[in-house]
């Protein structure tokens, strides 16, 4: 399990979204990267040194600090869509080989080389700006369905990190709520939205939320 790239986000126009800015556009970086928490969300800050979004009001934040993906989910959709998928098209921080991001639970606890340590904290819902950038008709609905978001990471240890360091797992939680429940719960499948508040690391705007919608 390990880092094939670690993605910046370089800022570019977004006409898909009021935000005037966008993040989205992530390449691999060159050497280590900075990892340290971020400020709270609003601030724009990210987990990654150079990285910061711009749709303050949905992104960036503690519990939004890293995002991953798999870099063999991008090859699964790399053929769906015939098209090639470099590391860091879908937005991702992490661009991983031999982890499956997806049934990562909510809580769970990886190092990252030598001293960096992430908490899965939430899981990544498309919105328009990622429509905008696959320019596919159908992709938001498409991606939804295969409930493989990839998912959000706190930052609980500092430190620096490269491509090819190796990924541990330090920690799995006593609960079944993954990345890949999770998703399905907050979008398709709203029976499931009981089963996350086992999950104590889940954000607690999205706990609150949970709440509002099993309450009205």
């Amino acid at each position: 399990m390990k880092l094939l790239s670690v993605n910046i986000g370089k800022p570019r126009d977004n006409p898909w979204r009021t935000a005037s800015l966008t993040g989205i556009d992530k390449h691999p970086a060159d050497g280590p990267v900075p990892v340290t928490v971020p400020g709270p969300k609003g601030t724009g800050e990210m987990g990654l040194a150079g990285d910061r979004a711009y749709d303050v009001a949905h992104h960036g934040g503690a519990d939004q600090a890293v995002y991953a993906y798999a870099r063999e989910d991008l090859d699964v959709w790399e053929t769906e869509l015939g098209v090639p998928l470099r590391n860091g098209v879908f937005g991702e921080n992490l661009t991983t080989h031999g982890i499956d991001v997806n049934a990562a639970l909510i809580g769970e606890r990886w190092r990252v080389g030598a001293d960096v340590v992430l908490e899965v904290s939430a899981v990544r819902v498309p919105c328009s700006t990622f429509q905008g950038r696959l320019d596919r008709r159908g992709w938001i609905a498409r991606f939804t369905e295969a409930a493989k978001p990839g998912p959000y990471f706190r930052v609980i240890a500092e430190g620096a990190i490269s491509a090819g360091d190796p990924v541990e797992i330090l920690h799995r939680p006593d609960h079944d709520v993954t990345v890949a429940l999770a998703f399905r719960a907050l979008t398709r499948e709203p029976d499931l939205l009981p089963r996350l508040l086992t999950a104590d690391a889940l954000p607690a705007d999205i706990k609150a939320r949970i709440h509002k919608r099993l309450t009205d």
